[in-house]
């Protein structure tokens, strides 16, 4: 005869499964991006063949055939990124939280359970801030694979090489993950309604809570990291039930913040773009044979993240627990605050370095005109080494590692139980909105710095006339106005947390 826990764990596993099928069919979007893609570049590859061989290209319904499978494998990426990324992280956290079962054990005093939410409160917090660190860890060492190792590869072996390879390693990763389903932890949601006659359904929460939120929100000030309190919504426990409305509540209040790492995102957007641009017309051999690609300096920015990694907590900290005369050394909000700091370090050096390249090239330029009997020199190598660059590539990794995880732990911690991987989906938003931020900013720049008469814009191709020392300014002041602002806020919802 079947016993109620025998259901009871039935029902657990079912739901594990459910879950694990949901993540399976996340994950394929990608998958089957990465294939549609990978198939792509080969029936490119093939026909490029083809067509050199026979000297005849059929013209008509190919090259339309093959924009659109590209278009397509980007689109299934794109989206699978966009579905699995923020659940992934916020899965991940959930594995190491202590349920409640692990509360399940001898009776105790009222001060014992007391001393050992305490205890469990900071064992997860450690676990959370150790694991999102070592995530990051994982992504820069596999984006330092894919800017070195894939590039070589494609460049040598051909682009369809170059996208099977990850291809094959997405497919291999969804089989280690459905073989442990059966462990994972998942957190129980909440039924539709509650005792206490609360709706729990989303969309009408939704409206709802806005429509409140917007008449009477309260200024309760975010938890401070310092103290030995929750986040600002508990995990619940004893499923108990949230008012939807301070949920949405709690939610809104971390807008501010959110727009405030604005600044940081469309600087993070720097290294792939203008720097890679400065880079091109510096002096970058080394010896008389090897000529070192623009973009390979964005490595330094993995390299100095995973260099710094390890050692964060075993020399990085000690030396904050010095300075701020704290047990934590420094906690997540003044960790981004820091990571902020250093982007405007990174862009300032970016600034002086490309006055220096300005003044070089300006000044053998009229040689190199009189020399080549030419009226333009857009492309000129200006004798400066392109390592100059290296400092702002390492500070912006070092930044990284303190602002980007920080995000990571931040919003993960003040949103809902329940609402986790919308926590996660905002720290990833912050990259997203920065990405279309960074584009209007530079076409807004474009349109106020360029005229009909022929001036050049900031941005000009000819980098000899280009201004990208007043742009890394302007964004160094932009982010040190931005910093100015968090720093107000990190100290109101101190003040009124106390």
């Amino acid at each position: 005869m079947i016993d109620s826990y025998q259901v009871f764990d039935l029902g657990k596993r079912l739901q594990n499964l459910a879950n694990v099928f949901v993540w399976f069919c996340i994950m394929l979007l990608p998958t089957q991006g990465l294939v549609a893609l990978t198939s792509t570049a080969m029936v490119w590859e093939w026909k490029a063949k083809s067509d050199h061989h026979h000297h005849h290209q059929r013209m008509g319904s190919g090259p339309i055939l093959s924009s659109s499978s590209l278009f397509l494998s980007l689109f299934l990426i794109s989206l699978g990124q966009g579905g699995y990324n923020p659940c992934l992280q916020a899965f991940g956290a959930d594995q190491l939280a202590i349920t409640q079962s692990d509360h399940d054990k001898l009776p105790s005093s009222n001060k014992e359970e007391e001393d050992e939410d305490i205890n469990d409160q900071i064992s997860n917090e450690k676990k959370k801030s150790l694991f999102f660190k070592w995530w990051y860890f994982g992504i820069c060492t596999g984006s330092l694979l894919g800017v070195s190792l894939m590039s070589y590869l494609q460049d040598t072996f051909g682009w369809g090489l170059g996208f099977a390879i990850p291809t094959i390693a997405m497919a291999a990763s969804v089989a280690p993950f459905l073989c442990g389903s059966r462990f994972y932890t998942v957190i129980n949601k909440q039924p539709k309604s509650s005792a206490a006659g609360i709706n729990i359904n989303p969309i009408n929460n939704l409206i709802q809570s806005i429509k409140a939120t917007a008449s009477k929100l309260q200024e309760k000030p975010l938890c401070s990291q310092d103290s030995d309190q929750s986040s600002l919504v508990s995990n619940n426990p004893n499923n108990a039930v949230v008012d939807p409305i301070e949920e949405t509540k709690s939610v809104l209040r971390l807008l501010p913040i959110w727009g405030m790492l604005l600044m940081f995102a469309i600087i993070f957007q720097q290294p792939a773009t203008f720097f890679t641009k400065q880079g091109m017309t510096m002096k970058r051999n080394i010896g008389n044979h090897f000529m070192i690609p623009p973009a390979t300096l964005q490595s330094a920015i993995n390299v100095s993240i995973i260099l710094l990694m390890p050692f964060y907590d075993k020399i990085v900290i000690p030396i904050f627990r010095v300075i701020t005369r704290s047990d934590t050394g420094i906690n997540v909000m003044q960790r981004m605050g820091f990571g902020m700091f250093l982007s405007i370090i990174a862009m300032s050096i970016a600034a002086v370095v490309e006055t220096k390249r300005l003044e070089i090239s300006r000044r053998i330029l009229p040689e190199l005109l009189h020399h080549e009997n030419s009226s333009s020199a857009p492309q000129i190598t200006v004798p400066l080494s392109i390592f100059w660059l290296l400092p702002q590539y390492i500070i912006l990794g070092v930044s990284d590692v303190f602002t980007v995880v920080g995000m990571q732990e931040f919003f993960y911690s003040e949103v809902p139980s329940k609402m986790k991987t919308m926590g996660m989906a905002l720290h990833l938003s912050v990259f997203g909105v920065g990405s279309f931020l960074s584009a209007l900013l530079i076409a807004f720049i474009e349109i106020l710095t360029s005229d009909s008469e022929g001036k050049h814009s900031w941005f000009t191709d000819d980098m000899n006339e280009a201004r990208l020392d007043k742009y890394y300014w302007l964004l160094a002041f932009s982010s040190a106005l931005s910093l100015f602002f968090f720093a107000i806020s990190y100290k109101y919802y101190n003040r009124g947390n106390q």
